[in-house]
């Protein structure tokens, strides 16, 4: 590594331990929250919101995957879930033997409808709300140039093209 040490400097270290903390501590409040508040999972509103802009409410899995990072047997058994409880439905694929397509259900519709506005409150209570305009221009601007690095890495994993069947 020329020119680099192979320790963290103190500020990279102290920026490092303060990005770590908020992160551990702020996904499982805001997912218990959601769960309390809507008895939908964090991947429950990752899928459903996909399915709400999607056109016509319909998705194929490796769509999908792509919100929700999940490996592909994680995904099926997720959405089997997720349809037990009515919010999905999954489809033939016209003109395909073994496509599917993930369709959003009326009742999925409404849960994610009703779940926005809380999850909304959720983020605005504990992670925007303690921050000024300045400082939520500059976390916008600092989570945009990770996510930029983060999708240029080789190997990077970004959200599928939508596609046909």
């Amino acid at each position: 590594m020329s020119g680099t040490s192979e320790w963290l400097d103190g500020h990279e270290e102290k920026a490092w331990n303060a990005f770590f903390e908020m992160q551990t501590l702020f996904w499982p409040q805001l997912a218990r929250r959601l769960q309390q508040d809507t008895g939908l999972s964090e991947p429950d509103f990752a899928i459903l919101g996909a399915l709400v802009r999607a056109p016509e409410g319909r998705l194929r899995p490796y769509e999908l995957s792509g919100v929700t990072l999940f490996e592909k047997s994680r995904l099926h058994h997720h959405l089997t879930r997720m349809a037990g409880r009515g919010l999905i439905t999954r489809e033939r694929c016209p003109g395909s033997s073994r496509g599917a397509v993930v369709a959003l259900t009326p009742r999925g519709r409404e849960a994610v409808a009703g779940a926005f506005p809380r999850r909304a409150e959720h983020i605005r209570h504990l992670l925007t709300g303690p921050l000024t305009p300045a400082q939520l221009d500059a976390l916008t601007e600092i989570s945009e140039a990770v996510a930029a690095r983060l999708r240029a890495e080789p190997g990077a994993d970004g959200p599928p093209a939508a596609g046909g069947c």
